[in-house]
């Protein structure tokens, strides 16, 4: 057994593996237990990995940056490719609301701090390390540590370092209870309130209708359906029609006769519209005719027709096949001339076997193509992320630049690229099955790896010095902002609770928080309010801590 002595006898990237893997499993079975109904969900990783850091198993500081950091970016990519399509939505419905909230939560948090620094409780380096750490926000940490050594204040930089690993495991955790106090405060019936959310924030879109329509306007008596007055506006698509009994697909050039009879897809409304021109509507259904036509899915997974425009495509026209509805993200649109297509569409096509099988051919229909990831997209994807991230943004009044930093750049490229859906033959589309995958490794690596490392002197500063006082000072400033604006919201705006956690969580920039949520709702209505609020509070947080340091340690100094 000297072999399984010496693996952990020494840090090595097989010890590393083995412990954070140990801290994820352990993490992940710790969060399903139930006390009363609630469990910590995925926040048990952090507990698991402050155990292993406080063994004394260590792992190289590099190595736990290096996964902390990856964790992180594989977490807020992947969600912002599952949230990117109704973020734009939400932020124009709710965006002001919701980022007024979380900027008050913000601004209380550092008011709090900046009256501990005034009144000598702290220092500005220890006050601005809780700041960060009670919020759990590292690039305020790493804007704050670059203020102070613009300042010659360098044997402050660990001092605030310190101060923010003691508060930064009741940052997570005091995010998690007071979700649960505003849940239990105002006895909310969580599905109820999740249903109410994402139907608020469902598009609303007429679903498509069909009706079976007879000629009887003498007007129309040899017109072209092509030509019939008002069709080309309406959201209409006339698929077959019957003529003597025998049922032909309908094209632009079809001549109408009187007594003819249509098959009309598209909404109530144009359908209505449509009825009064041509004629009545009758009490049989056209698809239910014997006659060659038959109608088939297929699926939208070919790079060359991706972002073109149906009358763009000659395809349906030559095989005589017609599209009567368009299926995307769970929505059944009516496809007009204009419609774009996006991997991933399904159609609803009508025509003759043999012409739809030469058209599924050009658009692809592969549900292997649709399941399958694509490498490629990913990692450029990602990759732009941190350039994005990394960009210097210079404000007036401040010596340094401030950065979107490796979370912010990945989720806001990842939420513009879910609306692009592809860039030529790159598509950005990431099957869903693989996106909860990798978002549930990067949140479990990013704890584990936070855990483990403040494991390595929490208990010891918890219980010697200003440790206790320190994690006193981060729990109100953990909870105090989000209590208030929490119950402020919830009274006032009537927010609802899954979007109130959302808002919250993205407050505090606060993924495991946000993981939390969307467990606790089974829903994707609190990423979504994350997602509208974490770019401004990103901004704020970084800022503020800045701001925090350069006038009041200045002002001690004096």
């Amino acid at each position: 057994m000297n072999w399984l002595t010496q693996l952990f006898a020494e840090p090595s990237v097989a010890r590393a593996v083995i412990l954070l893997s140990a801290a994820g499993a352990a993490g992940a079975a710790l969060g399903k237990i139930k006390v009363g109904g609630v469990s910590l969900g995925v926040a048990g990783v952090l507990f698991a990995g402050l155990a292993i850091g406080h063994l004394d198993l260590v792992i190289d500081h590099h190595v736990l940056e290096f996964v902390r950091e990856f964790g992180l970016i594989l977490f807020v990519y992947t969600l912002g490719l599952q949230i990117g399509p109704g973020f734009v939505g939400s932020l124009r419905a709710r965006g002001l609301v919701l980022n007024a909230f979380a900027a008050a939560i913000v601004l209380l948090g550092t008011l709090i701090a900046a009256l501990w620094i005034v009144s000598g409780r702290a220092s500005t380096a220890a006050g601005a390390g809780l700041l960060s750490g009670a919020t759990t926000n590292t690039p305020s940490l790493a804007a704050g540590q670059q203020a102070l050594a613009q300042l010659g204040a360098a044997d402050a930089v660990a001092l605030q370092g310190l101060a923010y690993a003691i508060a930064y495991p009741f940052g997570i955790v005091g995010i998690i209870l007071t979700l649960l106090v505003i849940r239990a405060v105002f006895r909310i019936d969580v599905k109820g309130e999740v249903a109410m959310a994402e139907a608020a924030a469902a598009p609303q879109v007429p679903k498509p209708s069909t009706r079976n329509l007879e000629v009887q306007n003498p007007n129309l008596a040899g017109i072209p359906l092509g030509k019939v007055p008002g069709l080309a506006a309406m959201q209409v698509v006339v698929s077959r029609v019957s003529r003597g009994g025998k049922v032909e697909l309908a094209r632009p050039e079809t001549e109408l006769h009187i007594g003819d009879i249509l098959l009309a897809v598209g909404p109530e409304h144009d359908l209505d519209a449509l009825r009064i021109i041509v004629g009545a509507e009758v009490g049989f259904d056209l698809r239910a005719v014997p006659g060659p036509l038959t109608t088939r899915r297929l699926i939208v997974t070919q790079s060359h027709v991706l972002g073109k425009a149906l009358a763009e495509l000659t395809t349906f026209a030559q095989h005589q096949v017609a599209i009567t509805r368009a299926t995307r993200g769970g929505l059944e649109l009516s496809p007009s001339p204009g419609f774009r297509l996006h991997f991933g569409d399904m159609l609803m096509v009508v025509g003759e076997e043999q012409a739809i099988v030469a058209v599924a051919s050009e658009v692809g229909n592969s549900p292997k193509a649709l399941d399958a990831p694509q490498p490629i997209p990913f990692f450029l994807g990602v990759a732009l992320g941190v350039l994005v991230g990394s960009i210097p943004i210079a404000l007036p009044g401040l010596p340094a630049a401030v950065r979107l930093g490796l979370a912010g750049g990945p989720l806001v490229v990842a939420i513009l690229l879910s609306r692009l859906a592809h860039t030529g033959p790159l598509v950005w589309h990431l099957p869903p099955s693989s996106n909860q995958m990798l978002r549930e490794v990067g949140i479990t690596m990013f704890l584990a790896a936070v855990g483990i490392k403040s494991g390595e002197r929490f208990v010891d500063v918890l219980t010697s010095g200003d440790g206790w006082l320190w994690l006193g000072y981060g729990a109100l400033i953990t909870v105090l902002p989000i209590l208030c604006v929490g119950l402020l919201a919830r009274v006032w705006k009537k927010l609802n609770y899954a979007e109130l956690c959302g808002l919250l969580a993205g407050s505090m920039t606060d993924p495991p928080a946000l993981a939390f949520a969307q467990q606790t709702t089974e829903s994707d209505a609190p990423a979504v309010a994350y997602a509208t609020v974490y770019p401004v509070v990103m901004l704020l947080r970084v800022l503020c801590t800045q701001v925090l340091v350069f006038l009041l340690y200045q002002a001690s100094a004096s």
